[in-house]
């Protein structure tokens, strides 16, 4: 037996009884409208940097991104909404996703309190698109948004996950001459455009 197996069988040996994780409670707050709950939610979002841009009137989300983001070059969407110009499908490696411009993701759902999204693996696919592309679009459906944080982590998709973020704007640090920049580890801007999913506007296939 190695050095380090027999470290591990003795700490193995000795682990204390298990117990049961204690009730967390839930810090109820005054019930809220959905609307009352996006409203919240896009301050929060606003204050962290990020920005809420309404659906195209048109529907038509390439045109809006496109309008958004003039310059450009690879877009590469999670969602089926909108196509863009790099396959997500066809990405093997985080690296692939470098020199992409802009992505588009699908959020779980929202957190009024502080205005984050939930992205997890089925949302994003690759989960390096939610950090190497420069500037990030994430779809929300308004009527998606848990009051706080207690709310968000009680939420199954959270547990059931294998990768799990909650995004709170786009990537921050005051720590170089107290000047605030963005994307310094991460996405330049975050991007929500309020929109429910295809199948819940009636548009999916049974």
């Amino acid at each position: 037996m190695s050095t380090r197996d027999e470290v591990l069988a003795r700490v193995r040996r000795h682990q204390p009884a298990a117990v049961a994780r204690p009730d967390l409670p839930r810090f109820a707050r005054a019930a809220a409208t959905a609307a009352q709950a996006f409203e919240s939610f896009t301050a929060a979002l606003t204050q962290m940097g990020g920005r809420i841009v309404g659906p195209p009137a048109d529907g038509d989300l390439d045109a809006l991104v496109r309008g958004l983001y003039p310059d450009a070059r690879v877009i590469c969407s999670a969602v089926p909404e909108l196509s863009g110009n790099r396959p997500l499908q066809g990405v093997q490696h985080a690296r692939d996703l470098d020199d992409v411009d802009v992505g588009i993701v699908r959020a779980a759902f929202g957190v009024a309190e502080t205005g984050s999204v939930l992205l997890t693996e089925r949302e994003l696919g690759v989960e390096a698109i939610g950090f190497l592309v420069q500037d990030l679009v994430v779809l929300l459906d308004p009527a998606s948004v848990v009051a706080t944080m207690h709310d968000a982590y009680a939420d199954p998709r959270v547990a059931a996950a294998r990768y799990a973020i909650f995004m709170t704007g786009p990537s921050a640090t005051a720590d170089i001459e107290g000047v605030l920049i963005h994307g310094a580890q991460g996405v330049r801007s975050l991007t929500v455009v309020p929109l429910a999913a295809a199948a819940e506007l009636g548009g999916g296939s049974a």
